[in-house]
């Protein structure tokens, strides 16, 4: 035992394990702290669900598409809409209309309308006698949580006569994710 304190390798060699144990373990503990802020802070995750989704194509002159779906957000947080795609092409926000409710469900079928003329169009919602007034985007659209929004788009993708019947893809981008469904283009007369 004398021979261990007064050899100074060996009290070098028991420091340098303590040093490399404590750095260890505070290594360890730094990158727990972090998985666990990384974890709690991605709890509240954007979460949309898309539904009635309609395409339509009316053959009346002069012929016109038409696009419209609900979109509601279940997730944590807010949602925000930068752009709606219908096959891979992105609308125009002039084109674009929307309703927003904190109501979680549109029980009834979406209907076609008729091209609108303005900043608004008239919709029948729910089975409703009443019409539903729905805005013209401008930019960017918020969905907050837990809220349902109604878009219709005119004149979506380039969907002509000869497309009725053939599937189109409609995708909504976020901020973080994309959301997107497939329907068969209908015939509105």
């Amino acid at each position: 035992m004398n021979s261990i304190l007064k050899n100074r390798k060996a009290l070098s060699t028991v420091v340098t394990t303590l040093i490399i144990l404590v750095v260890s373990v505070l290594l360890a503990t730094v990158v727990t702290f972090y998985a666990i802020n990384i974890t709690t802070n991605r709890t509240q995750q954007e979460s949309l669900y898309m539904s009635n989704l309609h395409v339509w194509y009316n053959t009346t002159s002069p012929g016109w598409a038409e696009a419209a779906f609900v979109l509601v957000n279940t997730g944590g947080r807010d949602a925000v809409i930068q752009s709606i795609t219908a096959r891979s092409q992105a609308s125009d926000w002039t084109n674009v209309y929307y309703w927003t409710t904190d109501t979680s469900t549109i029980n009834s079928t979406l209907i076609p309308t008729k091209t609108p003329t303005g900043s608004s169009l008239s919709v029948y919602l729910n089975g409703s006698a009443t019409a539903t007034t729905l805005k013209q985007a401008s930019g960017v659209i918020t969905l907050k949580s837990g809220y349902t929004l109604v878009v219709y788009i005119n004149h979506p993708g380039s969907i002509g006569q000869m497309d009725v019947g053939t599937p189109v893809a409609v995708t909504v981008f976020t901020a973080n994710a994309q959301w997107m469904q497939e329907v068969n283009v209908q015939a509105a007369q």
